[in-house]
């Protein structure tokens, strides 16, 4: 296979590449260790939601967003501390202005659409010029993770049938050659094929070898969230402790992370690896495909949350407000599990799942389907069968049997007189119309958002008023997902050797750059900044390239 430019990973950020490449009548191969039915990646399996900014769609919810609101609410979570910050704040700039610029264009010339009800994502929590979204920007696109997709997909395979594009599935890199400063090519092993369905783990039986010569390589192979021993190993435990000894994973086993390492012994620089960004609300997914698969709960503001003693957590580790707080919060108490304490209306009007398989309505993108899911009797399909089969959940009439069986998949730790203690306390909040309780004031402040009152946020009511129920508790494991870290670049993608110069020829993009620059979330993301991260990093890899 000879081509301009060898692309590694056939996720988002390499098709975005790919893509800018073509058009710039560039010849591409995109190497891939995984076969042709998992071309896309991660991304296929994502809600699709993508961070714009001042957009259409938020003003006809009502929203005013800003460049300068978006700034400060992305370096209040970043918090950029390091020296080696350099590039990825200046990816985080770059971003925002592709985001609050061409962003939204580009993407609709290319045929995407998105749900009109924007999303409030990673509230935060705490002070203004801190953490967290101050309004609504999580826009999801209409067929999510595949229709973020699709315009990239269907470009790449037309290039393949005009000889324009090359694919290498089961092609595993293990081998970057770099000669005097410069690119000279890959190597690597053919994997047997294996026809397991997407998603699902697949062999590793190496039937021949390749080896590529070639001046220009883009990397986008992805980061490390399916391998758990690199995940500990990368993990800073000296921050908050250690993580939890089970958790569940968020994407398939073959998001290894391997050929971060393979880059950086060809001489790369790999930068803020121990940044992370792992979910707190996982759930054992009751219909696995791959390894530990775990599903996401996208929680509505309202479901009290417990450590696994029945101890209530502290403001701001609240649902859906401040992911990384809360996963410190939980490996300083060091047990593997918390519990959500909610009643039916509140999983009727606040449960999502993340993934496009577990939001078929979504995918679909038909409006009778969503009508049908979000509107109708009960929670979705995809969340009652959740709560159905799922081995995490607990239905009960009366508070005791709910106690007795989180303490039968808990290990007995909850105390009932103290759960119930805390429960009550919360309830009696409900009285007036003002609290000190801080959730019971986010629930209002949510529900001035017509999105989140039209069909996000229940009102509040009493958990423990029998006409609310049944209740439900529900076991949450932390499931295991993005790498904030990686290949260090410039805003060109170039990548950076440990001695501060440009490797030649070589570029990185998606989530192996830490989205860009080596970790352009600094120490906390917003969210639909990793898709967005995918495509503007990506599209800046193929256009350097180019």
């Amino acid at each position: 296979m000879q081509s301009d430019v060898v692309i590694i990973g056939g996720g988002l950020a390499g098709l975005v590449a790919a893509h800018e490449l073509i058009d710039r009548g560039k010849s591409v191969t995109i190497l891939d260790q995984e076969g042709r039915q998992n071309l896309g990646g991660q991304a296929f399996w994502s809600l699709g939601g993508l961070c714009m900014i001042d957009t259409p769609e938020q003003r006809r919810m009502r929203v005013k967003d800003s460049h300068a609101l978006a700034l400060n609410d992305w370096m209040g979570s970043a918090q950029f501390d390091r020296p080696e910050d350099h590039w990825p704040r200046e990816w985080a700039k770059a971003y925002l202005d592709f985001a609050a610029g061409e962003m939204r264009s580009w993407l609709y010339s290319l045929g995407m659409r998105w749900f009109p009800i924007v999303g409030w994502a990673e509230r935060g929590g705490s002070f203004a010029d801190g953490h967290g979204n101050s309004i609504p920007r999580f826009h999801i696109t209409w067929g999510t993770g595949p229709g973020v997709l699709k315009p990239f997909t269907d470009r790449a395979l037309e290039a393949e049938k005009a000889g324009k594009l090359k694919f290498g599935f089961r092609h595993r890199v293990t081998r970057l050659d770099i000669t005097d400063g410069k690119v000279t090519g890959v190597a690597g092993d053919v994997l047997a094929p294996d026809d397991a369905v997407r998603g699902a783990a697949t062999n590793r039986d190496v039937t021949g070898d390749f080896d590529i010569r070639c001046d220009q390589v883009i990397v986008t192979s992805g980061g490390i969230g399916g391998n758990f021993d690199l995940v500990r190993r990368n993990w800073d435990a000296s921050k908050s402790g250690p993580l939890p000894e089970k958790m569940v994973s968020g994407v398939p086993e073959h998001v290894d992370g391997l050929l971060l390492g393979i880059v950086k012994d060809a001489g790369a620089e790999l930068i803020n690896t121990d940044r992370m960004w792992h979910y707190t609300e996982g759930v054992h997914n009751w219909d696995p495909i791959w390894p530990k698969h775990g599903i996401r709960i996208l929680p509505g503001p309202s479901s009290m949350w417990f450590d696994a003693t029945g101890e209530r957590l502290p403001a701001p580790c609240l649902p859906g407000f401040d992911t990384m707080s809360t996963l410190h919060e939980i490996c300083r108490r060091g047990y593997d599990h918390t519990w959500f304490v909610l009643t039916q209306k509140i999983i009727e009007k606040e449960f999502a799942l993340s993934g496009s398989e577990q939001n078929p309505d979504l995918t679909g993108g038909t409006w009778r389907g969503v009508l049908k899911e979000r509107l109708g009797k009960g929670a979705t399909g995809a969340v009652e069968a959740f709560k159905e089969k799922g081995e995490d959940f607990v239905v009960a009439k009366d508070f005791d049997t709910m106690v007795n069986g989180m303490n039968q998949l808990g290990g007995n730790l909850i105390d009932p007189a103290r759960l119930w203690a805390q429960i009550e306390a919360r309830d009696a909040q409900i009285n007036n119309p003002f609290t000190k309780d801080a959730q019971i004031s986010a629930i209002r402040t949510a529900r001035n958002y017509l999105g989140d009152k039209l069909i996000r946020t229940a009102k509040p009511h009493k958990i423990l008023d029998k006409a609310n129920g049944p209740l439900i508790a529900v076991k949450l494991h932390v499931v295991t997902r993005k790498t904030l870290g990686g290949i260090h670049t410039d805003l060109d993608s170039k990548v950076f050797a440990p001695s501060g110069k440009i490797i030649d020829g070589l570029y990185a993009a998606g989530e192996a750059a830490g989205f860009g620059g080596g970790g352009y979330h600094g120490n906390n993301a917003l969210e639909g900044t990793f898709l967005g991260g995918c495509i503007h990093s990506g599209r800046r890899a193929g256009r350097a390239a180019g």
